[in-house]
């Protein structure tokens, strides 16, 4: 984490990320291709890191395509991850991972607000 401000393009991302209702997730690749940046799912996760401590960017709500928390180099930031994203109401099966079709953000549409709820 920085205390650096955000590069214009990390701004994009987390602008995009701030869109995610509490209680849903969504991938680094569909963070990626909604703030414009297609096949840069690596980006989404520097930008994420990049997060100055204190920052309102729910960045808990972006996890892998498998469903999964990714791993960190820090310790303990997974779990960390994973606790908060349970307050959420977010269930993780026994293999530790998100069902996607059940808690995954689907907005209505690129700069919508959307609910990301389904039905």
């Amino acid at each position: 984490m920085s205390d650096d401000p955000p590069k214009p393009v990390h701004r994009r991302i987390h602008d995009v990320v701030r869109r995610i209702p509490r209680g849903r997730v969504a991938t680094y690749g569909q963070i990626a291709a909604l703030a414009r940046l297609p096949r840069q799912p690596r980006l989404v996760g520097y930008a994420l890191h990049a997060l100055p401590n204190g920052s309102d960017v729910p960045w808990q709500r972006v996890i892998n395509a498998r469903g999964e928390v990714s791993p960190r180099a820090q310790p303990g930031a997974d779990a960390l991850q994973r606790q908060l994203l349970e307050a959420e109401g977010v269930t993780f099966d026994g293999r530790g991972r998100v069902d996607l079709s059940r808690h995954g953000w689907r907005p209505r549409s690129p700069r919508g607000s959307g609910s990301g709820r389904l039905g």
